[in-house]
């Protein structure tokens, strides 16, 4: 009877560890760095774990939902351009019956801006949608807080 309580308990632990994994297959990392004593590059990285992806910020409607940055409005700087990113992965998803522009293992969005003031800080977030062959986690929010120094 031992054995059986110990070996349901395992299995359980297992399972909430596999299910714990998928609620978060992408982790960001974000960093300020000064090109100029009036410019710099924030870059934003996603790290996404093996057989997952997200969306480009160019996806046309219709789609799966794509990535969005929104940056706080200060005084201490301005936004130059749009956020950029790398050329996507394009495949045609029969789900959406559309072309796809997607990003799998990592990718750095950057975004340049104008320093009004010689340290600030960049806040803002992400909006982004993971998704596997098998299926989609509903869209996630993430806050950033980015020092340029």
């Amino acid at each position: 009877m031992k054995r059986i309580i110990l070996i349901l308990t395992l299995v359980f632990f297992s399972a909430v560890g596999a299910f714990a994994q998928l609620d978060n297959p992408v982790s960001w990392a974000y960093y300020g760095k000064k090109i100029s004593s009036t410019e710099a590059v924030i870059y934003i990285k996603a790290t996404i774990e093996d057989d997952w992806h997200i969306y480009s910020q160019n996806i046309k409607p219709g789609g799966p939902n794509k990535t969005i940055f929104t940056f706080a409005p200060s005084k201490d700087f301005s936004l130059i351009g749009k956020t950029t990113e790398p050329k996507p992965i394009t495949k045609y998803e029969k789900v959406f019956k559309m072309d796809v522009l997607y990003f799998e293992n990592e990718v750095v969005f950057q975004q340049k801006i104008k320093l009004n003031k010689g340290v600030t800080v960049v806040k803002g977030k992400v909006e982004f949608m993971v998704c596997n062959d098998k299926q989609c986690l509903p869209p996630n929010e993430v806050t950033f807080s980015i020092p340029v120094k």
